[in-house]
């Protein structure tokens, strides 16, 4: 029935239903209800393609956005001045996570996100996975595409990968993923998608399953080629077959790079990061308005549950704004680890709405399992909860803290000490840990100023007005009740030494959990140009030999790196590098 018949005048009503009632039994004169019904899928199909959705009782399909880099106000429903328009709707018609935590940089979150544990218990702890370092994703860890894929998903990865690749198992396709379009380093150019890690250490960076991708190098922006084939993959498939679709946009990670047209929206923006920002970003939310499109079109919606999320908190160096939370990516500061996101799904019993319950970006792992009707082992200790109850019909959730990490490589804090953490903790290894309403955090959190949106709009590109903070002298141990005081402008440790004590004790215990940090020194032979000019596996056992590489021809290299545009001038440190710091 149509919307709003049922606030008709009782004659105009009446009247409808005759004439419904009119057709129902002329369809079944002429041809029976099979026919009337294959009729309207039909004409559904015109608009929406040409396959029925699965049966709603089968398991559902479970796409999962990633931006890179996107800041905490840089959405049009917390209040920026950059238009989201397709976020904002899909986001206000399911459920939106504003107690949502990740990781401060690019590594950290998407390891949690697939393995659905801390840091520590992964080994990557301490900073991000570099493109010469003999490191990945540990093996031993069962990934979450792994495990839909034993629940008969099929399952995608298109975008950012990020967790290593020294070694061919260490690859998204040897890692639970059927299919990989992508990059596998942390970021490069949105058009030639290269890559230099240092001087003579460039490479290319495009990959078609365990390939270098060189017949995608024809400088197509990355975000526009991450779309299409993402329309590409749901065109293909059934989707009476479950579904997982990883899809990692290198937007709006630097390098600043964006199309014209996306540019001529925001003149009125004089930063030229801002402003170059502000067009990756639109362009961004275009993108997930096509691929939300095609996923009503080829019959996979009304049986889905989409996940947005950042996986970090913004650069203002780099275009990225926070306000009003305090502090930036790479740093322990809700700027850093406080996300966007939200889940928009026909499932939800409760869309809508507002969650503020305590969820973190490693309850995707068992929430996903438990959706796609599967069970997590009790030998893989996951850090992670289910709290699908929590988004999908306001229930508590079970999270009651959060190790944001304890990172015992990171530049220690010069005036911390073990008797500044009561003989319990060194206050000198930076750590931060969230429990309930409180927030702890030892040695150096990083950098801590609150920037306001005003600073990009009426200063120029280099500099930008901000509230600074000149951390007190001696000062090691940092404690908020976040929940009274999000923007971290009130420092309690003095007031509620009790309260730091159990904090510390607690972080005590999950120090004792953890495993060796994994932060191998970088390897020559990453470099790409013993590698046939490209970024890829290069680690080879003792014993074993290894098929060279095809080149591809050296002048179409060389052209290749000659490319420019001038639009799209790069700003910001690659991911993790270089991030300003206290």
């Amino acid at each position: 029935m149509a919307p709003g018949v049922c606030v008709w005048p009782g004659v105009r009503r009446a009247q409808a239903m005759r004439a419904l009632a009119g057709l129902w039994v002329l369809s079944l004169l002429l041809c029976g209800y099979p026919c009337w019904a294959r009729g309207r899928e039909e004409d559904r199909g015109a608009e929406q393609g040409p396959r029925p959705g699965p049966p709603a009782s089968s398991p559902p399909h479970l796409i999962f956005i990633l931006a890179d880099d996107q800041g905490f106000r840089d959405v049009g429903y917390h209040g920026s001045e950059i238009r989201t328009p397709t976020l904002d709707r899909l986001a206000a018609e399911g459920v939106k996570l504003e107690n949502y935590y990740v990781q401060p940089i690019c590594t950290p979150s998407r390891s949690q996100l697939i393995t659905g544990k801390y840091q520590i218990h992964t080994g990557l702890q301490h900073s991000v996975i570099r493109p010469t370092q003999p490191s990945c994703l540990p093996l031993d860890n069962a990934s979450l595409p792994q495990k839909l894929k034993e629940l008969g998903y099929s399952t995608h990865m298109v975008g950012k990968w990020h967790l290593g690749f020294y070694r061919r198992e260490c690859m998204p396709t040897r890692r639970g993923f059927d299919t990989f379009f992508g990059s596998l380093l942390g970021s490069g150019d949105y058009y030639t998608h290269y890559k230099c890690d240092g001087p003579g250490v460039c490479g290319y960076d495009l990959y078609e399953n365990d390939r270098a991708a060189w017949g995608h190098d024809r400088g197509e922006y990355s975000t526009h080629m991450y779309t299409r084939r993402a329309q590409q993959i749901l065109a293909s498939q059934d989707p009476r077959k479950p579904l997982f679709l990883y899809l990692a946009f290198q937007a709006v990670h630097s390098p600043l790079q964006a199309p014209g047209r996306y540019l001529e929206r925001y003149r009125s923006i004089a930063n030229v990061h801002r402003r170059r920002y502000a067009a990756m970003l639109s362009c961004l939310d275009e993108a997930v308005r096509n691929v939300t499109l095609a996923l009503k079109a080829h019959g996979f919606y009304d049986n889905s549950v989409l996940i947005y999320s950042s996986d970090n908190g913004g650069q203002p160096a780099a275009g990225g704004n926070n306000w009003p939370l305090r502090g930036s990516k790479g740093t322990y500061w809700e700027g850093g680890v406080r996300a966007v996101g939200f889940v928009h799904s026909p499932l939800l019993k409760n869309r809508g709405t507002v969650c503020r319950e305590l969820v973190h970006i490693t309850d995707w792992y068992p929430t996903l399992v438990a959706l796609a009707e599967g069970q997590v082992d009790e030998d893989a200790r996951l850090d992670g909860y289910d709290v699908w109850e929590a988004l999908s019909e306001g229930l508590r959730s079970p999270r009651e803290d959060i190790l944001h990490n304890i990172d015992p490589v990171y530049t220690r804090a010069p005036h911390g000490s073990w008797a500044a953490g009561y003989g319990i903790w060194d206050t000198a290894v930076q750590s931060a840990i969230r429990v309930r309403h409180w927030k702890l955090l030892t040695g150096n959190p990083g950098y801590g100023d609150w920037v306001p949106p005003q600073a990009f709009s009426n200063l120029g590109p280099t500099r930008w007005h901000s509230e600074r903070v000149t951390l007190s002298a001696g000062q090691s141990v940092w404690l908020f009740n976040i929940t009274a005081d999000p923007y971290e402008r009130v420092d309690l440790s003095g007031r509620y030494p009790g309260v730091v004590r159990q904090l510390l004790r607690r972080l005590s215990r999950f120090n004792k959990t953890a495993v060796p940090v994994r932060y191998p020194p970088g390897d020559p032979r990453s470099n790409p140009q013993l590698n046939g000019g490209v970024w890829g596996p290069w680690y080879k056992e003792e014993g074993k030999t290894q098929r060279p590489r095809k080149h591809k021809a050296p002048g179409q290299q060389k052209k290749r790196k000659m490319k420019s545009r001038p639009q799209a001038a790069g700003a910001g440190p690659p991911c993790g590098r270089g991030a300003p710091r206290g």
